[in-house]
This record gives structure tokens, C-alpha cells and sequence, in this order.
């Protein structure tokens, strides 16, 4: 059997997916086992939740930097190099001896994932062309999902096995071997032209990036993004929780299972957007979370999580399109475009979690329906203004 992709384009797709993998891997772990932290120090439980906060502010004040230096020092070493870093900060996680020290490794750990998926980014920007870039950002983005759910599911098993601590271990030995699996397949880069002049170039490109109104746009559609996400995934749980349902916490994490439905979803899309378009299938993507949204409301378990595998489903694909249309978008210093969207977007989540609490708190899970429908409204009008076709007459829509 052959191990190896037959052609470079199958190559550079699972190197760019298993990119996204190790990364996602490790983001989000602590959800799994966050009673088990709070039980292991000693601390009440709202307080593990800084494990997920401190990783997402490294990663939003690192971001906007990591471009400046990849246009510089290229692609492929970086992605491997960070990979492969990303062990150590694990298992220092693993053998951490007081929540504060968890916390320092986790914003560690944070600090180096934009030098895996932002350059990533960038690098199927540079090395893809027309349909390859919304195949291979497809990829990417179905690598992103699996690792997401996998660093879940993992932990929990893992920790159930041998507790949390060898649950950062089991996930160190995996990240390492992704980081080999990377090094081997992804082809170095082609095309990647170092960027000259040191730091007033790069303030130059920031310029640029600042003024053009396509790639704003681009970063405000991924703002929404992951503002849905978690604004959907934090109060759904306390909707669930409550009357009629009455879910206990493994039934909750159970729940989490709807984000692999996103792998099939942006599968598909990446073929659909290939032949109509980013934007039309943009508007199909956020339709398709609107209707899960509507589903949500009807007052039984399953109603909740079919309606919950469409939001997921719908929100995944624009997660890949608004990845791959920066790299249509933007001509130079790419992964400093692509930075300054993954700050955009961690941006959004943060807020995702705060900004619908105040309608939880009125008005309840409709409350919070309502304002994640007006996001999707205000995401598809900035596809339909700014994700048109190029001048050139190519298709950038």
C-alpha cells in the first residue's frame, strides 16, 4: 500500500491537514478535564477555565508578529520547528505542580501555535493555485477539526486511563509524531520570496493590510466565525443543563461529537466552492447554521443536537473559504495578513463567550439564537459587498 501521496498538490494537502491537526490537538484539551484540574489543586472550578483563556491570549498577542517574521524566514522550517517545539511546552503541562505553573505553560503553548497555522496559511497562499487553494485550504481546515475534537476526546480517555497528567503526555507523544509526519510530507516551499527591509517594510505591509477593504472584510467574516462557535457551545450547555433536558456532564461532552459533522460539511463545500464560488457557498454555509439555529429552539434533545450538527456544519465551511480567499486577496506578505486575521478572530471568540451573556440573562437560549442569526446576517453582507470576482475576471467569489 502506498503510504506516501502519489502528487506533491496530495503531499502539501496532508501536510497542511496534519498542521492543522497538531495544533488543534492541543487548544481546547483542558475542556475535558477541567473537574480534574480543579480537584487536582484544590481550586473552584471557574478558575481552571483561565487554561483555555491564558493559551487564546498568547495566541491573539503573538499573531500579528508571526507574519512579519515567516515573510522573513520562510515557510516549512517554521511549521516543523514550531511542531516539533510544542512538546516540550505539553509536557512541562504534564508536570506542572500548581495551577499558576499550568496556566504559564498553557500561555507557552499559545505563543506557538500561530507559527503552525497562520504560516500554514500563508504557505498554501503562496505554494496553491485557483482550485487547489480552496482544496487544499479544505484539507487544512478538516485537519483543524479532527485535531479539535480529537484533543477532547483524548484527554478523556487518557485521563480516565491514568489521570490528567498522562493525559498531556499521551498528547506530547502524538504532537511528536505529527510534527515528523509534517516534516515528511509537506514539500518546501517554491515560491516564498523573503521579504527586504527590514522593520519598516514590515510596518509597510501592516499599511497595506489595514487599508484593504477585501481582507477586513475577510478578518471581520472570521470574527464572526468563532464568535458563533462559542457563543453557541458555552450557553448551549447551560440550555441542555437545565429543564426539560436536565443533561449531567457526560452526556454535555458527548455533545461536543457534532463538530466532526464540520469534516464532511467542508469536504463537500471545498468541491462546491471549486464550481460556484466562495460566496455563494458562504451564503449556503451560513443558511445551513441558521437553520440548525432555528432547530435548537424546539424543546427536545435530538431537535438540540441535529440543529447543533447544522451549526457546526454551516460555520466550519466559512472558517475554510475565509482562509483560502486571503491568500486571493492579499499578493504579498501573506502571513502577516493571515496574523492579523487569526487576532481578528480570537478577538471574536473571547468575545463570544462574554458579549450573549447579558441576553442568556434576559431572555435565555432565544436570547442567544437571536444574536448569533444577526452575526450570520452581518457575515453573508460582507461576503456579498467585498468577496466579489477579481478584476482580472478569475474567481475570487
Amino acid at each position: 500500500m502506498r503510504l506516501l501521496p502519489r502528487t506533491e498538490a496530495g503531499r502539501r494537502s496532508a501536510g497542511a491537514a496534519l498542521a492543522g491537526f497538531c495544533t488543534f490537538l492541543n487548544v481546547y484539551t483542558p475542556q475535558a478535564i477541567l473537574p480534574a484540574l480543579a480537584a487536582t489543586f484544590g481550586v473552584p472550578l471557574a478558575s481552571t477555565g483561565l487554561t483555555i483563556t491564558a493559551t487564546l491570549l498568547a495566541v491573539a498577542c503573538v499573531a500579528p508578529f508571526v507574519g512579519t517574521i515567516s515573510d522573513r524566514l520562510g515557510r516549512k522550517r517554521l511549521i516543523v520547528g514550531a511542531c516539533a517545539l510544542l512538546v516540550l511546552p505539553t509536557l512541562a503541562v504534564a508536570a506542572s505542580r500548581s495551577l499558576d505553573a499550568l496556566i504559564a505553560w498553557r500561555f507557552a503553548q499559545g505563543l506557538l501555535f500561530p507559527f503552525i497555522f497562520a504560516v500554514t496559511v500563508a504557505y498554501i497562499g503562496d505554494e496553491c493555485d485557483g482550485p487547489d487553494t480552496i482544496r487544499t485550504s479544505g484539507h487544512y481546515a478538516i485537519g483543524a477539526i479532527f485535531g479539535g475534537f480529537s484533543g477532547r476526546f483524548v484527554a478523556g480517555i487518557a485521563a480516565g486511563m491514568g489521570g490528567w497528567r498522562f493525559a498531556f503526555v499521551v498528547l506530547a507523544a502524538v504532537t511528536l509524531l505529527g510534527a515528523a509526519a509534517v516534516a515528511w510530507l509537506l514539500p518546501r516551499e517554491r515560491r516564498f520570496r523573503p521579504m527586504q527591509g527590514g522593520l519598516g517594510a514590515a510596518l509597510r505591509t501592516y499599511g497595506d493590510h489595514l487599508t484593504n477593504p477585501r481582507l477586513l472584510a475577510t478578518c471581520g467574516i472570521g470574527f464572526g466565525m468563532l464568535f458563533c462557535v462559542v457563543a453557541v457551545f458555552t450557553f448551549v450547555n447551560f440550555y441542555l443543563a437545565a429543564p426539560p433536558f436536565n443533561l449531567g456532564p457526560g452526556a454535555l461532552a458527548f455533545v461536543f461529537s457534532v463538530y466532526l459533522l464540520g469534516m464532511t460539511t467542508t469536504s463537500l463545500a471545498s468541491r462546491v466552492a471549486i464550481r460556484i464560488g466562495r460566496r455563494r457557498t458562504l451564503f449556503g454555509a451560513c443558511a445551513l447554521s441558521a437553520a440548525g439555529l432555528t432547530v435548537t429552539l424546539v424543546p427536545t434533545v435530538a431537535t438540540v443536537v441535529v440543529g447543533l450538527g447544522g451549526i457546526c456544519g454551516g460555520l466550519f465551511v466559512v472558517q475554510s473559504l475565509s482562509l483560502s480567499f486571503i491568500g486571493v486577496t492579499v499578493r504579498r506578505a501573506k502571513s502577516t495578513a493571515v496574523g492579523l486575521y487569526v487576532t481578528v478572530y480570537y478577538i471574536g471568540g473571547a468575545l463570544g463567550g462574554i458579549v450573549p451573556a447579558a441576553l442568556w440573562r434576559m431572555a435565555g437560549w432565544p436570547g442567544v439564537v437571536a444574536l448569533v442569526a444577526a452575526m450570520l446576517v452581518v457575515m453573508s453582507a460582507a461576503a456579498a459587498r467585498y468577496w466579489r470576482e477579481t478584476p482580472s475576471g478569475g474567481r475570487a467569489a
